[in-house]
């Protein structure tokens, strides 16, 4: 079986020493590397919500529990709810993220922040509390950012909803 092995990986070898030249290996390997150490900059789809923890406040008051990092207006507030977007928009693929403690449990739980497109502003229930907020060039953790720009809507900001990913390690 060894044999086998170092035959084929002996073939691959020289089968791409002869198709490719040092200097373009280096900056294969280069660009590879690069794109391996920059991806956990980008941001990241949650789409997948997991089981809902016990609940307990308003969803439409800036101290309910799941608002510890939002930045914006709060669905709940414009015909939609602390998991869905209002009708006639549409979530945003792509989402900041943050960490809140459930005051009924007791425990940490990931929250995805996702940002409602399509429609103007709602302009009701403003908040804008920044815990964990992270900077812009930390994308996945930053409130700072249109996240309307992955939609089929348009880059138009309605409301921002808190989806439950889990409970936090």
């Amino acid at each position: 079986m060894t044999n086998r092995l170092d035959r084929i990986m002996e073939r691959l070898s020289r089968t791409a020493a002869r198709g490719m030249s040092r200097r373009s290996f280096f900056g294969r390997a280069s660009a590879f590397g690069i794109t391996a150490a920059a991806m956990p900059l980008l941001p990241v789809s949650r789409a997948n919500a997991a089981q809902q923890p016990g609940e307990s406040g308003d969803p439409q008051s800036c101290d309910y529990w799941r608002y510890c990092a939002i930045d914006g207006f709060l669905c709940s507030c414009c015909g939609g709810s602390t998991s869905s977007c209002p009708p006639g928009t549409e979530p945003s693929p792509i989402t900041w993220v943050g960490t809140c403690r459930n005051p009924v449990d007791n425990k940490d739980y990931v929250i995805s922040y996702n940002d409602c497109c399509g429609k103007s502003a709602c302009g009701r229930c403003m908040c804008n509390r920044n815990e964990g907020d992270t900077p812009v060039h930390q994308p996945a953790g930053s409130n700072d950012i249109n996240w309307c720009l992955g939609t089929e809507v348009g880059v138009v900001y309605n409301c921002s909803t808190a989806v439950v990913l889990g409970a936090a390690d």
